[in-house]
């Protein structure tokens, strides 16, 4: 297996000092690793195509190549900044991108089903992006890799890649949650006292990752008392989900969002928030916790105060469960949009079950559920 300080080292001979992108799963640890090697010249985008943007600033202020990381599934965010900005036909601005391979064919690994298209195509959106690139795996030599596609990159002025299949790096040692606060509650303690307080059927779109998983467990085991739709993808865009049905029902509609989420895509409040019949509920243990619980890229942001300022009548924070309580009463009784932001820590159980049934039962389902 790779050893990452060896890798970054490798890196920063190359001439590559800064990066920018969104945690991976796949190589989290690199991940936690270039936030603690590079510091200042490290910064965490809010989404792969903000990120793409930092890195064409960096070159653009400094002429040198930067590091941009990401998911493959984040490729799709990333798309119109690689052929509108960084591409050889428009600005020439050489990216050297880092991309974790999810949903790679492999005999020993079935990966999960928003990721099995998107494992399949992504050699093919390199190709067609025009965008050089190499696999690397815990045997490659990726000494001769990394230097073959950076002197690539600035003799062309064009993006290559690094495409990273699953266990290719050692992992480091254990790292200490930083951010543990005795008085806070985790998330699934929280999902299940607001599912209790929830009126039978409610209807609640849940955000992608762990808290979906979560709920999964807790809607079983109480009979199924909520209609859940699980957005077990397209990270961001579970309140615009919300919002389509919002728009189409005449009844509450629950969104169950994450910071990482809802910081991916937040000009869709703007839009959310003139729905009367629309609770907007963020889980903020400021971290993307789904792919190795990093630092997201708004720890700074008071979510409630910013909800007031796209539109939302009313907002509320929470930090207690009495709090979460009497906020959602008033939001069930509320003729208004509404915002509640709940502050937890970091953290969940290690064995959290994954949907055992498929993705399009479940919407059948769900539909079925909703229209009765």
């Amino acid at each position: 297996m790779i050893e990452i300080e060896s890798f970054i080292k490798e890196l920063i001979k190359n001439d590559l000092n800064f990066c920018s992108g969104v945690p991976d799963s796949i190589f989290k640890d690199l991940c936690y690793s270039f936030e603690k090697k590079y510091k200042k010249n490290h910064i965490t985008a809010a989404n792969e195509g903000s990120a793409v943007g930092i890195g064409v600033g960096y070159y653009l202020s400094t002429k040198k190549i930067p590091i941009v990381y990401m998911q493959n599934s984040g490729l799709g965010n990333a798309i119109n900044p690689l052929i509108s900005l960084a591409d050889e036909n428009v600005y020439k601005i050489p990216l050297f991108l880092i991309i974790g391979w999810r949903g790679e064919k492999h005999k020993n690994f079935i990966d999960e089903p928003q990721h099995i298209t998107q494992g399949r195509v992504t050699e093919k959106f390199l190709n067609n992006l025009n965008i050089k690139y190499k696999i690397i795996d815990a045997n490659s030599n990726f000494k001769f890799e990394i230097k073959r596609l950076k002197d690539y990159a600035k003799k062309k002025q064009k993006s290559v890649a690094l495409l990273v299949k699953k266990n290719s790096f050692k992992k480091l040692t254990k790292i200490k949650n930083k951010n543990k606060n005795k008085k806070l509650f985790l998330r699934e303690p929280i999902l299940e006292l607001l599912v209790s307080k929830l009126p039978k059927n409610s209807i609640v779109v849940s955000t992608t990752g762990i808290l979906s998983r979560e709920l999964n467990e807790i809607v079983k085991k109480n009979n199924n008392k909520i209609n859940n739709f699980m957005c077990v993808g397209g990270m961001g865009h579970a309140i615009s989900i919300a919002t389509g049905m919002a728009n189409k029902l005449n009844k509450k509609i629950f969104c169950f969002d994450g910071d990482g989420s809802i910081t991916m895509h937040l000009g869709s409040l703007a839009t959310s928030s003139k729905f009367n019949n629309l609770v907007h509920i963020l889980f903020n243990n400021y971290s993307h916790e789904s792919v190795g619980g990093h630092d997201n890229s708004a720890k700074h942001v008071k979510f409630y105060r910013l909800a007031k300022e796209l539109g939302y009548k009313k907002y509320l924070l929470c930090w207690k469960d009495e709090h979460v309580i009497n906020a959602l009463k008033k939001s069930i009784k509320s003729k208004n949009s509404f915002f509640i932001e709940i502050i937890l820590n970091k953290g969940h159980r290690k064995n959290i079950s994954r949907p055992s049934e498929k993705m399009n039962l479940l919407k059948e389902k769900f539909i079925k559920s909703v229209l009765k």
